[in-house]
């Protein structure tokens, strides 16, 4: 019969490849993560700033209002017939729509 015989693998050498392998996780982990996280948080203060009167936008919360005044870091938003909520601008998610400015 045939013996294998297993020879070990040498003992040199370790640290370069594990310093590319620790370049390569955080390559990863940036163009997988961090990245797009920053992306999506500038889309966002763009958005929170293009917020005119007449927009309909829905907040953090789920309420859904037509904006009717605009100062600069709070918004009020008329969600009913009578009701108007002030909120800061930061809380509104998205915005939905573009409305008309007849409201007042």
């Amino acid at each position: 019969m045939l013996a294998l015989i297993f020879v070990p693998a040498e003992q040199g050498g370790g640290a370069t490849g594990t310093l590319i392998m620790l370049f390569a996780f955080i390559g990863i982990f940036y163009f997988l993560l961090i990245r797009p996280q920053r992306q999506q948080q500038k889309r966002h203060q763009e958005m929170v700033k293009s917020l005119r009167r007449g927009d309909e936008v829905s907040t953090i919360g789920g309420i859904v209002g037509r904006i009717v005044h605009v100062k600069d870091d709070r918004l009020t938003i008329k969600t009913a017939e009578d009701t108007r909520l002030v909120v800061e601008r930061d809380k509104v998610a998205r915005k939905l729509a573009a409305g008309s400015e007849e409201e007042s």
